[in-house]
């Protein structure tokens, strides 16, 4: 470990918990000191998606900056910061488009609590966004590596060739807007995974209130051969789909992450329960904190495999007058 860093505390998609995270961070030992939740011993990864959804974002993104800016604490992007920096990035002069991420009531749903919380911050909220654009997209450290959603080698090799910092510029998210490119593959592929869609006149009433067409598709399963090999995500198929064969065309937009790499930590996959490894060298630390699930983060020590008695959590409670209050920092 560098810096005598005993350890790794990976913690997942917090979405505006931000109570529930202090609550997680005073559990785990860290303390606020000056502003900052401090280890003497360790530091925490965060997984991206800070916001969006949950009661106290302002909370969550100061406390994970502060953390990062003060070197306590890693970040990388997660979809929901990309969302947030198109939504509110205008196209390029020559572009058929208004803004990046078009402003859909899809969309607009999706972000609208998090601009009603900096509606009268105007100003942090421009900060935010800047200091989104410094989060790289990936990290390898001390032996484990960390991603939002999908670890593809192969575009991740190509993406560092262009960006050794993993981190994206302007003009990478200009281009992302357009299906097909480079940057929109990369950004697709590594904070939102792969989807996989349904047959023509299925679709899924998801359990946050969306009607999808396509599936979360995991990127584990060697040579999987159906539908209920790779699926990964709260949401069952409807009938009999988790039989229906994978097509040649499927299986080959599949990446595949084997079990003699490195430790792998993950979040985005919203799922629930008591918090499991869905293989022996990959942690998913996304347990829909927001949906009143748990915010999950496991403690990393170095192991090569890793172990379900690592992960720590808080149960997010649903009254919001049980939610923890003694840690909140005053951002005022």
């Amino acid at each position: 470990m560098i810096d005598d860093i005993e350890g790794y505390d990976l913690i997942g998609d917090v979405h505006g918990c931000g109570a529930t995270l202090a609550a997680l961070l005073e559990k785990l030992g860290y303390h606020n000191d000056g502003g900052v939740y401090r280890h003497p011993r360790r530091k925490a990864i965060f997984l991206g998606d800070l916001i969006d959804r949950g009661p106290r974002i302002r909370l969550a993104v100061s406390i994970v900056r502060s953390m990062v800016e003060a070197g306590e604490a890693f970040i990388v992007m997660g979809n929901h910061e990309i969302n947030a920096l198109a939504y509110s990035r205008r196209c390029p002069p020559g572009q058929s488009c208004e803004w990046l991420r078009e402003h859909t009531p899809r969309h607009n749903r999706v972000i609208q609590e998090t601009l009603e919380q900096y509606r009268d911050h105007p100003g942090e909220w421009e900060d935010t966004l800047a200091w989104f654009m410094e989060i790289p997209l990936l990290l390898e450290l001390d032996g484990l590596r960390v991603v939002h959603a999908c670890w593809d080698a192969p575009l991740i090799n190509q993406f560092l060739a262009h960006y050794p910092d993993a981190r994206i510029d302007e003009a990478f998210l200009d281009d992302s807007a357009t299906p097909g490119s480079f940057a929109f593959q990369v950004l697709e592929r590594l904070t939102r995974g792969t989807h996989i869609r349904l047959p023509e006149g299925i679709k899924i009433q998801s359990g946050d209130g969306f009607t999808r067409r396509t599936f979360r598709a995991h990127f584990w399963a060697q040579a999987p051969r159906t539908y209920g090999d790779v699926i990964f995500q709260p949401d069952n198929l409807p009938d009999d789909l988790e039989e229906r064969p994978l097509s040649e065309r499927e299986q080959a937009r599949l990446a595949y992450y084997g079990p003699e790499e490195r430790p792998l930590f993950i979040g985005h996959y919203w799922c629930e329960g008591i918090p499991a490894l869905p293989a022996p060298n990959i942690a998913c630390v996304d347990y829909s904190a927001v949906k009143f699930g748990r915010l999950v983060a496991y403690r990393w020590d170095g192991e090569q495999v890793l172990s379900a008695d690592k992960f720590v959590w808080v149960r997010v409670p649903r009254d919001e007058q049980a939610r923890p209050r003694p840690w909140e920092i005053d951002l005022d």
